[in-house]
């Protein structure tokens, strides 16, 4: 309406005379008119032509700015003469007559025959902008089309399709004759002619249509470059900084390199738009030398000299810009040195050195044309045009764009082919032909001909991406020649073939290309020539193709050194055609923008592309999916252990993995993040600081450290500092001495110690009320001469990692101290046990909508005892994505992104609904749809290549249900991700009705980890296992527990007689045979042992009754079992079979009794039965003994002897009932009955493979490899100086307590310790010892902290 005003006020002004109230009161009667009809009106009332030049004018203006408003007819006022067509069915089926809603003629177009060769073009007459389409059918007939391809073009040749999607090519048509069907393209179009290409039409009648396109009139100022010529614009200086300063573009040009505009400024930074192989760069530079620091260069586009207009933007703000070509976009970070362009001349068309203004050659200037150059807001284009001072032209410039024709044509398929026949004199005397090619396929067939006189044929084909000419003649050997290399990579290539006089002669790419030469002894000629491939339909019987076809572009055939003038194939005037695009090259790069993810290489074909994930750590058809789990609590899942993994925090999402270790105990799984100094450090006053400093980095990345936090359940991070006259925190008077720096990014000074609460400026002796100093709030702000500490862990997960600290009492004379900032240690996985349940088949979960155009994965586990339900569904208004257990042993995994449903289906050979837990992982990508199951073999479904690619949904997402109610899942869904994103199943579930938070009841399914009799303890959001009734230990009870024995070393376990109830249970005796006299009927023995010494005493167990059992190696290396069960009568001897077990080998012995039957396993040998003949109750046991016995009084004398040499070797894994005496001596002795004697040292000799370095595992990364998702470990023995890298060294330490101590015994101490390769220790300052360990404590790194529990 304002348009309208606005043009009725300049005309008013511009023609006082004119009957304008008149015109203005019909206008306000009949409002509802368009505006094109207003101004008809002012036409038709013959004003004069100035008028109604300024109202269209005006007209266009308004219609230009208001994108909403360009949907004006373009077709119905235009002449008969602008329309064209391929044929017509009669004068009154003419193209004239397509209008839409008209009836003249014959009430549309109709072409003499009905197939794909058939096409309508019209011409706009300018350049004008396109937003939408509509077809109809021939009037009262039962002539339409159902589909059709749209085809654009500003000079009436080399058309191009247009695509929605960039996928998409045909259109859907109508299905009756009258109704119209209009299609609002998806991106605007800027051409002066359309052209209609019919692809279906309805069968029962033949093609026919009627077509409007709407739109509005598009005003550019173009200019046009001949590869000499340029402009250099002197750029007026900016009185401020701008904080936003832009350029755009637009180009279309048929050489793939050259210059489109390079700015320069007197700080020496320049910026340049280079086409490049198709290809468009920008580039940033600083000075005149180039290297990676001082140049940023981003490539975009391809096959950007098509001859078509390309956009190009380029947004720059203060440390990033926006670049973009056509409709894609790129975001680049740029340093603070680039910051500011601060350009003073540009020049376009050319690359010439600005400052010097000279020419280095025209094989770099631009050749074509460029249109609405903006730079800040300023038409540089217009500036030329009005001959600015500012603007220096050099060179034949024009202000329009003059385009050469080059015809192309497009083999799309299996059944494309091009027959041309040569002039019948010409072809004796020999042959030339040339043509041009571009195509993605490595093989494919150019040329082929017969040869005379006798037969034979030629072909010109590629192969591996070379061009090879073989020619085969009856009874000759075959020649063949070849030359080129790498010619798919989409670039055009030309090949001549020249046959002459016994000279053959194939040359690729002329001067710049490869020659190759042969000297045939027959003549290479032919009357008729085959380009492509062979007609399928048998017309032509001597066209033989061995070779794969033709898929790509072909312009510029010649032969005989004549131009096929492929406009008059098309007219089929020459030669003869089938399934060829004339007049377009319709190849599409199916890489740019590259759809392979996280750093996939994409190579393509004709019709795919195909992604190389090797050198990344994700899989799948567009290395979407990781490899890797997204925290130590689910490989914990998988059965791993403790060991270095690669750790994917956020799946499929942009961070990578990274190198982590998990510390699996039996309660807890630690995530252990190093930084570069975790040693405990000494600081020395140094001349002229009065403080000193330490910062941290990590391992991981700062993505990765905050994603870690935020999905741990606790965080914690150890800090230490010893003291002797220096103090912590606060001078005497209160000021602030030291802090430290906490949290995500640059993080916050924090003035609390280790232990306290934030903001308290306390330590932990404070809060515990047992500061040296009740007076201070730290144990070294008291300032004495004896050494103290402060330490702690810092639990507050919004103040981690520590960043930096800063200590400020280290200059005083006499003052000594050391720090220490453990690694950050993380637990639990909130994301892992993130779980809801179902009660009812109607409750549900609501999300908001899945966004996942181009690609989605989904995983979760879920357990049921139903038989079907969906798990999950999301709706658009055609497509939708749908997860749901169709039976009871099927998961399906359906969807629509609009051409039409694709399902997958994964069947199990076992039942789904057995109320465990199974993992369900679904992806979804342009090319295809996967699922799998558990750990099945998993299915996929190709995507079509062609299709619609984005999957719309706009619904709610429903978990557990669907939107109708129907078909709801009843049971548990956990740990719920969407592209690496956890639904928070549980705080959703708090508020909905019919769904409970959690689920438990993990053992059933997890159960089976806990090996060697551990058993699965259920927990509220998680399991462990329980080895108390082991002899291994671990988070499965799964390492081994071992010592190394000397003579003198002796284990002494006293049984209590609530041990011995708890034996007798484990003996699985029956109650009645439970004695209060501590009298076991049954005894379970296992044990591994590994020695060189025979006779040796290795187990004994004793009675009040002077009953016991022996386990020994006699004289002969065999195994003795010998039970004295009544004390009035010999003990009775069991021996084995097995020999020579005194080997220094690890063997392994089972020993079981059951009253009086008795038997005997040792290794993998038969096992041996024995029967005893006195008593079968052992009565009073009161203890056992591993090693030598000491006391030996009531022992035979020949079995004190024995046991007075002792045991010298190896021991692990010792198990009587369910008591392990060495887990109680070397693992927990002060809660234990155990007496140790002598030396003891715990170690992994009972490891088969003895390998003091299997202990620690490394979980490699090795995308090459199959078994990369399986986590299977591999030994990392890597060392350094400073630490063992990558494996377990068992130290003990043999510590003596002084005479100041409470316990009067020895202490024994497993500690390991850990470095990642990429950690480097700060190591302390040469000094004397400290008063305390300068070892890291068991926080520190890798360990494990055991917590087990003996009755």
């Amino acid at each position: 309406m304002g348009c309208i005003r606005l043009i009725c006020y300049a005309i008013c002004v511009l023609q006082d005379s004119s009957p304008w109230p008149d015109l203005l009161l019909d206008y306000m009667v009949t409002d509802r008119r368009s505006s094109s009809n207003f101004i008809m009106d002012v036409w038709s009332k013959k004003l004069p032509g100035i008028i109604t030049q300024v109202a269209l004018i005006l007209f266009s203006s308004c219609g230009v700015t208001g994108g909403e408003v360009c949907h004006s007819p373009l077709v119905s006022n235009l002449l008969p003469s602008s329309f064209r067509s391929s044929s017509q069915l009669s004068g009154s089926h003419g193209p004239g007559f397509a209008k839409l809603n008209r009836r003249e003629g014959a009430g549309g177009w109709s072409p003499l025959s009905s197939d794909r060769y058939q096409w309508l073009e019209v011409d706009l007459g300018l350049r004008t902008e396109i937003a939408a389409v509509a077809t109809q059918g021939r009037y009262g007939s039962s002539d339409w089309l159902t589909a059709y391809l749209l085809m654009f073009s500003d000079t009436g040749h080399n058309w191009k399709q247009y695509r929605q999607e960039d996928n998409i090519g045909a259109f859907p048509g109508n299905t009756n004759a009258d109704s119209v069907v209009q299609h609002k393209l998806q991106h605007r179009v800027t051409a002066r002619y359309v052209r209609l290409i019919p692809l279906d039409w309805n069968r029962n009648g033949r093609i026919g249509l009627r077509l409007e396109t709407y739109g509005c009139p598009y005003n550019s100022d173009v200019v046009s470059f001949d590869g000499h010529s340029s402009l250099l614009y002197r750029l007026s200086p900016r009185l401020r900084q701008m904080f936003r300063e832009s350029v755009s573009l637009k180009f279309k040009t048929l050489r793939n390199s050259g210059t489109l505009l390079h700015a320069e400024g007197r700080n020496e930074h320049s910026l340049t738009l280079e086409l490049e192989r198709g290809k468009l760069l920008f580039i940033l530079r600083k000075g005149q030398v180039s290297s990676p620091d001082s140049q940023h260069l981003v490539s975009l586009g391809s096959l950007l000299d098509d001859q078509h207009w390309h956009h190009v933007a380029v947004e720059h703000h203060s440390d990033h810009l926006n670049f973009t070509v056509d409709k894609n976009t790129v975001w680049l970070q740029i340093p603070a040195s680039f910051s500011h362009w601060n350009h003073d001349q540009m020049i376009v068309g050319s690359d010439r050195v600005l400052s010097s203004w000279r020419s280095v050659g025209s094989n770099r200037n631009f050749c074509g044309c460029l249109e609405n150059i903006i730079y800040n807001g300023v038409n540089l284009v217009d500036l030329a045009k009005q001959r600015d001072q500012r603007v220096t032209v050099k060179g034949n410039v024009t202000f329009s764009c003059v385009e050469p024709i080059f015809v192309a044509m497009t083999f799309t398929g299996p059944q494309s082919f091009l027959w041309l026949p040569r002039v019948t004199e010409a072809w004796t005397m020999g042959m030339t032909v040339g043509l041009q090619f571009r195509t993605w396929n490595k093989a494919g067939l150019l040329l082929t001909f017969e040869l005379p006189h006798q037969g034979g044929a030629a072909w010109l084909y590629l192969s591996k991406a070379v061009v090879y000419l073989q020619i085969h003649k009856p009874g000759r050997a075959p020649l063949e020649l070849n030359t080129g290399s790498a010619l798919n990579d989409g670039q055009w290539h030309s090949v001549l073939l020249i046959s002459r006089r016994g000279h053959l002669t194939i040359s690729v790419d002329g001067d710049e290309g490869t020659t190759a030469h042969a000297s045939p002894a027959f003549d290479v000629t032919s009357a008729q020539l085959v380009f492509g491939g062979c007609p399928t339909d048998g017309s032509s019987q001597e066209c033989m193709n061995p070779f794969k076809v033709f898929q790509g572009c072909m312009r510029l055939l010649t032969v005989d050194h004549q131009q096929v003038d492929l406009i008059k194939v098309q007219q089929r005037l020459i030669g003869n055609y089938s399934h060829l695009l004339i007049d377009m090259c319709g190849i599409i790069d199916r890489c740019s923008p590259n759809h392979c993810e996280h750093g996939g290489s994409c190579s393509q074909s004709w019709s795919t592309f195909h992604c190389n994930c090797s050198s990344t750590s994700y899989s799948g058809a567009t290395c979407h999916s990781s490899i890797y789990e997204q925290s130590c609590e689910a490989y914990k899942h998988k059965g791993k252990t403790s060991g270095y993994y690669y750790i994917d925090v956020d799946g499929s999402g942009p961070i990578g993995p990274q190198l982590i270790y998990c510390n699996m105990t039996e309660d807890k799984t630690w995530m252990v993040i190093q930084h570069n100094n975790t040693e405990l450090t000494r600081v020395r006053p140094s001349q002229g600081k009065t403080q000193h400093s330490a910062h941290f980095e990590y391992a991981s990345e700062e993505k990765q450290l905050a994603a870690i936090i935020s999905q741990s359940e606790h965080c914690e991070q150890e800090l230490t500092y010893h003291c002797r006259k220096s103090r912590l925190l606060h001078t005497p008077d209160g000021s602030l001495l030291s802090w430290w720096v906490g949290g995500l990014g640059e993080g916050q000074i924090q003035t609390y110690w280790g232990g306290a609460p934030p903001g308290s400026q306390q330590c932990a002796c404070s809060l515990q009320e047992n500061c040296v100093d009740p007076r201070h709030h730290c144990n070294c702000d008291a300032d004495h001469m004896d050494w103290a500490n402060d330490s702690g862990l810092l639990t507050h997960k919004e103040n981690l990692p520590v960043r930096a600290l800063v200590l400020g009492d280290v200059q005083r004379p006499g003052s000594e101290t050391a720090y220490r900032v453990g690694p950050l240690r993380c637990h639990g996985d909130k994301n892992v046990w993130n779980a809801a349940f179902f009660d009812k088949e109607t409750s549900y979960l609501h999300f908001p909508t899945f966004h996942a155009e181009l690609s989605a994965d989904i995983s979760f586990l879920f357990k049921t005892t139903s038989s079907s339900g969906v798990f999950l569904e999301n709706l658009g208004i055609k497509d939708f994505i749908r997860i749901e257990m169709s039976s009871s042993t099927e998961v399906l995994f359906s969807l629509d992104v609009g051409n039409g449903p694709l399902e997958v289906t994964v069947k199990a050979d076992f039942p789904l609904n057995d109320n465990r837990w199974h993992h369900i992982r679904a992806e979804r990508n342009i090319k295809e749809v996967s699922l799998r199951l558990d750990e099945l073999p998993g299915a996929s479904q190709k995507a079509p290549a062609d299709g619609h690619i984005h999957l719309q949904l706009n619904s709610q997402l429903f978990i557990g249900g669907t939107a109708s109610r129907q078909k709801g899942f009843r049971g548990c869904i956990r740990a719920l991700q969407l592209n690496g994103v956890t639904l928070d199943l549980e705080e959703r579930a708090k508020i909905t009705p019919g769904v409970q938070a959690g689920c438990p009841g993990h053992c059933s399914s997890y159960g089976s980890l806990c090996q060697n009799q551990g058993l699965c303890v259920e927990r509220p959001n998680s399991f462990s296992c329980d080895c108390g009734s082991s002899a291994y230990t671990g988070a499965f009870c799964d390492r081994e527990v071992s010592a190394s024995f000397k003579s003198g070393t002796s284990i002494s376990y006293t049984f209590k007689e609530q041990v011995v109830n708890v034996l007798n249970r484990s003996s699985s005796v029956v109650a009645s045979s439970v004695h209060s006299d501590m009298t076991l009927r049954a005894e379970n023995i296992s044990l591994s042992f590994r020695t060189s010494q025979s006779p040796a005493l290795i187990l004994y167990v004793g009675s009040y009754h002077r009953e016991y059992l022996a386990l020994l190696l006699n004289k002969h290396d065999k195994l003795e079992v010998r039970y004295r069960l009544d004390s009035s009568r010999d003990a009775e001897v069991l021996r084995s079979n097995v020999k020579r077990l005194a080997s220094g080998h690890l063997h392994t012995v089972t020993l079981c009794r059951l009253a009086d039957a008795v038997s005997m396993q040792i290794d993998q040998n038969p096992k041996e039965e024995f029967n005893l003949t006195s008593d079968v109750e052992f009565n009073g046991i009161r203890l056992m003994v591993l090693g030598r016995l000491y006391n030996s009084g009531e022992m035979d004398p020949e079995l004190a002897q024995l046991s007075s040499l002792g045991f010298i070797g190896c021991l692990s894994a010792v198990l009587f009932n369910s008591i392990s005496p060495l887990k109680a001596a070397l693992l927990h002795p002060d809660t234990s009955p155990v007496i140790v004697t002598g030396p003891l040292v715990q170690s992994i000799c009972g490891s088969m493979s003895a390998n003091p370095y299997a202990a620690e595992t490394t979980h490699l990364q090795s995308g090459q490899s199959e078994s990369v998702g399986t986590g299977e470990p591999l030994v990392n023995a890597i060392r350094s100086d400073s630490a063992l890298i990558g494996g377990v060294i068992a130290v003990v330490i043999f510590v003596t307590l002084s005479a100041l101590a409470i316990m009067g015994r020895l202490l024994y101490r497993r500690q390991r310790m850990f470095q990642s390769p990429e950690i480097k220790t700060v190591k302390a300052e040469n000094s004397p010892e400290l008063p305390f360990s300068s070892q890291t404590s068991s926080h520190s790194g890798p360990s494990e902290n055991q917590k087990e529990y003996f009755i």
